[in-house]
């Protein structure tokens, strides 16, 4: 059975034992009290052992009594919480087992550990229903008498007192909903209550005790120096890696841009790990550098498709020509669909799987005990790096090579040698460097691009390739902007906008070549099947003009970027 999913949008009070409960009708939006209900609850909270839920926010419990007895996880998000239920089950052997719907929703937290319980909490709850003048609800207000358990080392029992305030109806995530949450909250204060100092009841049940658990290899705290570059790296890849668990569970849930968000920080982690190479070094990289790719790659045809469905729902609706027959528009209209369900079942299969899993783990602890090159050792290499001469026969072929397939893969050769008086440079002249090189990249891409746009030799997929390749380098020429403006005093936000730019000027385009792509293989596949093949024709050439038009904004895009880095250049000749 599928677990249901609810939004839950609520206020929460400390109040004294003694302080009543005032008269709620004098709200402007509460017509009256429909119902009062009364209730004897108790909750067991899950968690691992080192407690990964409760410090990614998440609440996981066993609930009997009231009106909603079963399995509650509660995973934040920015309207509220979205809650997640699943029936209550039978034991088995005696003891309760989290069904599994609701393990998937945070495997990326607990990963493939164990979920044991951590804390009971026993409420007699009051309820009230607060309904509009149409008799519509508004809210649900519970005032808790708790008694909580924690069942961590040094745990002791608690009690207190508590009112929430609960959005029902259709007031979530709404406009009236926080006025109305506003209200509420200026009418309990004034009558006694206090905004409660703790996010949930978990949290007050656990009390001190909860640092009495070591932390999860997640919040390691690493012992690189906090004004070094390392420091710099590790942070940017530490957003990132918290984007990709965060965006887990929704594209599980298959939410909007979930897919294209978690593809983003997958992307971005990988950028970051080839253009600050040599920052951080070690074996490890290529591992977690090919894992990475692995995922985004598989998330991309889910992306893609989900991209391409919407550009055709759009042509379909502008086209007027009355040329396309019903089987071309039938198959416009669904096949990408199927497309994209199809490649998201591989993705959730590839989220479940081991390989991911450990990805995970590895970048947690690679991120907790970062391997950091030490100053000998950027001073050998580069001395090494520096000893092989590069002819201009080499030189070239590694150009060439730059524009083809492997062009993603990280170029360390004169890396070392760029930055072998690092050690000696502040960390502002330290990100620099590494910005130059990506930016020193993206102007080989460019010069390639623009010189064989008119190179009559190569096929038009080969020319686009070139373009391709160029958004790939503005892509990570904006990501490291992105990583060293936040940690350093570098003016970077001009250059981060103009590479971001590039980057929608160039996916517009790649999103017309994928699209046409895949309308020359259903064209194939109508044609196997002896139908009109016209239609898909007269679509492939819309595309191709909404790509040239996309180009237009090229040349300019490429001013601002060389604008934008000018700057940063003068960081590198003092």
């Amino acid at each position: 059975m599928s677990p249901k999913t609810f939004l839950e949008v609520e206020a929460k009070f400390a109040v004294d034992e003694s302080t009543p409960v005032p008269d709620l009708t004098q709200l402007e939006e509460v017509a009256r009290v429909a119902e009062t209900r009364h209730h004897s609850m108790s909750a067991i909270y899950y968690d691992t052992a080192d407690l990964r839920l409760t410090h990614a926010k998440i609440t996981l419990r066993r609930r009997t009594g009231g009106n909603d007895d079963g399995w509650h996880i509660k995973i934040p998000g920015e309207a509220g919480r979205t809650e997640i239920r699943a029936e209550l089950g039978e034991p088995v052997d005696g003891r309760y087992e989290v069904p599994a719907e609701l393990i998937h929703e945070v495997r990326s937290v607990v990963r493939n550990h164990s979920l044991e319980p951590i804390a009971q909490v026993d409420n007699n709850r009051t309820e009230l229903l607060l309904v509009d003048a149409a008799d519509q609800p508004v809210a649900e207000f519970c005032d808790d008498h708790v008694t909580a358990f924690s069942f961590l080392p040094g745990g002791s029992q608690c009690a207190w007192r508590e009112w929430e305030v609960e959005l029902a109806g259709e007031l979530p995530a709404t406009k009236e909903g926080g006025s109305f949450l506003r209200h509420a909250t200026s009418l309990l204060i004034s009558s006694g209550a206090r905004v409660s100092s703790s996010p949930s009841k978990l949290k007050s049940a656990l009390g001190d005790s909860i640092n009495n658990v070591e932390l999860p290899p997640a919040l390691a705290v690493s012992n690189v120096e906090p004004d070094s570059p390392a420091a710099a790296v590790v942070n940017a890849l530490k957003a990132n890696r918290d984007k990709l668990v965060e965006y887990d569970p929704r594209v599980r849930r298959d939410e909007w841009d979930s897919v294209h968000q978690m593809r983003v920080a997958t992307r971005e982690l990988r950028s970051h790990l080839q253009t600050f190479h040599g920052i951080v070094v070690g074996p490890e990289i290529k591992r977690l550098e090919s894992d990475l790719k692995e995922l985004a790659s598989m998330l991309g045809v889910a992306r893609d498709a989900e991209v391409v469905e919407e550009r055709w729902q759009n042509l379909l609706a502008s086209e007027d020509s009355d040329v396309l027959d019903d089987a071309t528009r039938e198959h416009i209209s669904h096949d990408m669909g199927r497309d994209y369900r199809r490649a998201h079942r591989r993705v959730i299969a590839a989220l479940d799987s081991d390989q991911y899993l450990d990805l995970l783990d590895a970048l947690d602890a690679f991120l907790a005990n970062p391997p950091v090159a030490r100053e000998e050792d950027e001073r050998d290499e580069a001395e090494a790096d520096a000893s092989v001469e590069v002819g201009p026969e080499a030189q070239e072929s590694a150009d060439n090579q730059e524009g083809q397939g492997s062009q993603d893969e990280p170029k360390t050769k004169t890396k070392h040698a760029k930055t072998e008086d690092k050690e000696h440079h502040d960390l502002d002249t330290v990100m620099a460097l590494h910005l130059n090189e990506a930016y020193d990249k993206l102007v080989k891409r460019h010069k390639k691009a623009v010189k064989n746009w008119d190179n009559s030799e190569l096929s038009l997929h080969e020319r686009e390739e070139y373009f391709h390749d160029m958004r790939k380098a503005a892509k990570k020429l904006r990501y490291a902007a992105e990583a060293a403006g936040s940690a350093t005093n570098l003016k970077t936000k001009n250059l981060y906008k103009a590479c971001k730019q590039m980057q929608s000027v160039l996916g517009d385009f790649q999103d017309s070549v994928t699209s046409r792509d895949k309308l020359i293989e259903l064209a194939e596949t109508a044609r196997r099947r002896g139908e009109d093949t016209f239609g898909y024709g007269l679509l492939y050439q819309r595309e191709r003009a909404i790509g040239l038009e996309a180009l237009d904004a090229y040349a300019e895009s490429f001013k601002a970027i060389k604008a934008a880095f000018k700057p940063l250049r003068k960081k590198l000749r003092k």
